[in-house]
């Protein structure tokens, strides 16, 4: 396992000092590869907590450019960046945030095609998307390659955190089997949401990915969180593996 050099136990020494975490666990950290698909709301809260914990390679997949509508919630992201690659801007301000993280960006899109061969060389994944259709294809890859798959969703007011695929728990199927969605359902990125959602989100999904690597207790493995910032409520419901 990958020591520590004496910047890196000045920069993370409050993680150091968590007895569960300790030394061993700031080790695991750097030693871990995480994916994380999707630069958006929902990844740039998660891609900046990995960054700043110090995992040892971070990937970006993302294809979209910067548009204005996206800076009210995107804040890896600013008035100056319209218009560019979303997988650059973020590498270059992650790469500002912590140089001592080794960040790779794929420009690209998710595909049943091609996710196999990206997802090769990471230890976990993170569905950062705004698409069921991701959502499906990170998950299918996830369970024939035995890697995690930490999922978020958002919707207005609602968040929701969950860990699919660990160590033989339930896969997102399990939790959500249809795949045809009604027509009445609208996509994720039509919905409007209150700007700081997929900002606590994204907190909770890079929680769900430290606690995995540090053996830290409580994966939300076979659980959803669900949350409410309007009305102040949370509450867990169980996932059955069931396919």
């Amino acid at each position: 396992m990958k020591k520590l050099t004496p910047r890196e136990e000045s920069r993370y020494s409050k993680h150091i000092m968590i007895p569960e975490i300790r030394i061993e666990g700031q080790m695991k950290l750097k030693a871990s590869s995480v994916l994380v698909v999707g630069a958006g709301g929902l990844g740039c809260p998660v891609l900046q907590y990995l960054t700043a914990a110090g995992i040892g390679t971070l990937g970006i997949v993302e294809f979209d450019i910067v548009n204005e509508s996206n800076l009210q919630r995107q804040i890896l992201y600013g008035s100056m960046d319209k218009g560019k690659l979303k997988s650059i801007i973020s590498r270059d301000r992650l790469n500002l945030q912590n140089d001592l993280v080794d960040i790779k960006i794929f420009n690209i899109k998710a595909t049943a095609e091609n996710a196999s061969e990206l997802f090769t060389g990471f230890d976990i994944i993170v569905d950062a998307t705004d698409n069921y259709e991701a959502r499906y294809v990170i998950d299918d890859v996830c369970a024939r390659s035995g890697k995690p798959m930490v999922h978020g969703a958002i919707y207005k007011y609602e968040g929701q955190v969950a860990v699919f695929n660990y160590e033989g728990g339930p896969t997102y199927r399990s939790y959500n089997p249809q795949k045809e969605l009604p027509d009445k359902t609208p996509p994720p990125s039509e919905i409007g949401l209150l700007g700081v959602l997929p900002g606590i989100t994204g907190t909770y999904m890079a929680t769900e990915v430290i606690k995995i690597i540090t053996g830290l207790a409580n994966v939300l493995s076979g659980k959803m969180l669900i949350f409410n910032i309007i009305n102040n409520t949370s509450y867990t419901i169980t996932i059955n593996n069931n396919l």
